[in-house]
């Protein structure tokens, strides 16, 4: 909670300081790709870092780099700490993820229980950061920053006092061909990550934009877009409840209903309740998945290779969140941007039936998760 809450301020403050010191937002934009890029680079390599520190070594790491992050702006609002801040963000991204996610199924509970009460708690930190961060910027842009580097440098403190559990190996009784990958559980998680995080590249980019040119005021699409972000944060939660032999069924509803909420959104986005629902039903769908795709993945594989799964579901989602708005971009030359935001939207809808198809590897090994 405390990380989050931290990166909910820096996600708020960084742009606005970025904007109020002369940056265009063209740049603002190029400083969260360089963001996204980090993540997903420093993502390859946290499977093998796995083999040598403990998960919990990564949390604390990421409190120490997001600190880092903010208190380099704050200290200074040249082009270089912008770019490092935001190389640094991306990393505490990744360690951060990757590691409480991996510490959290290897515990007691099962994979999609644990990932689900971690989901939770993680939703309070980023609901009251950015909230925090827009009334400590109008006193002081550098006081947003300077609070956002505390909070992420105390979340070091409950790191360290997690279990310290062992650093993975090698399964005992080696990899079977193929990699992690070709298995068909492992797969099905890969979708349900890649769609959450296509999901959550539109919803972050292009539907404000396209509910600005339905002409709906910022306080709507502010309460639409929370609308959706609520219903991602319930389901995300709820879904602890699927039985481990219905999830492909849940993954896949899932994802057709992120995938058809968004779609929607182009005949509804002038009507603010119409619109509501949209997005209600897309997060929904993608609440779900943001859970049970690590979980899926996690469950289906030897216990040494969890933090190798986790790695990878979060790897294929940090790629979706930097590739679907380019790809839109792209569309964008050719078509109208609602009818791209549209095909988009159907698009999700397609590995549906491929996460079907996944149902017979996705009862977990233990109960213990």
């Amino acid at each position: 909670m405390l990380f989050c809450a931290g990166l909910g301020l820096a996600t708020v403050a960084l742009p606005l300081v970025a904007l109020l010191s002369g940056y265009s937002g063209v740049a603002v934009g190029i400083f969260a790709s360089v963001s996204a890029v980090s993540q997903m680079g420093v993502r390859f390599f946290l499977a093998a870092a796995m083999r040598r520190w403990s998960d919990r070594s990564l949390v604390a790491v990421a409190g120490l780099l997001l600190a880092a992050s903010n208190g380099l702006v704050a200290l200074s609002t040249e082009l270089v700490p912008f770019l490092v801040a935001e190389l640094l963000q991306g990393a505490a991204r990744a360690c951060f993820w990757t590691g409480a996610q991996t510490h959290v199924v290897r515990g007691r509970l099962t994979a999609v229980r644990a990932l689900a009460n971690l989901n939770l708690t993680s939703s309070l930190g980023i609901l009251a950061g950015p909230a925090a961060a827009g009334v400590l910027i109008d006193h002081d842009p550098d006081l947003a920053l300077w609070v956002a580097a505390v909070v992420s440098l105390l979340s070091f403190v409950p790191a360290m006092a997690l279990d310290r559990l062992p650093p993975f190996t090698l399964p005992s009784e080696g990899r079977p061909r193929g990699g992690l990958r070709h298995r068909p559980a492992v797969r099905a998680g890969l979708l349900a990550s890649g769609c959450e995080g296509s999901w959550r590249a539109l919803l972050n980019s292009y539907v404000p934009v396209i509910l600005d040119a339905a002409r709906q005021s910022s306080s709507v699409i502010g309460i639409l877009i929370s609308a959706a972000n609520a219903a991602s944060i319930v389901s995300s939660v709820a879904v602890a409840r699927v039985r481990s032999g219905r999830a492909s069924l849940a993954v896949s509803l899932s994802i057709v209903a992120a995938g058809a909420g968004i779609a929607a959104l182009a005949v509804t986005a002038e009507h603010a309740v119409p619109a509501a629902i949209a997005l209600a039903v897309s997060g929904l769908g993608a609440g779900a998945l943001q859970t049970m795709g690590p979980a899926m993945a996690a469950t289906a594989v030897d216990p040494q290779e969890k933090g190798e799964a986790i790695a990878v579901t979060g790897t294929v989602r940090a790629a979706a969140l930097l590739v679907v708005p380019l790809a839109v971009a792209g569309m964008v030359s050719v078509i109208p941007l609602v009818a791209a935001v549209t095909l988009s939207g159907g698009l999700l809808a397609v590995p549906a039936a491929a996460a079907l198809r996944g149902r017979g590897g996705t009862e977990p090994r233990a109960a213990t998760g």
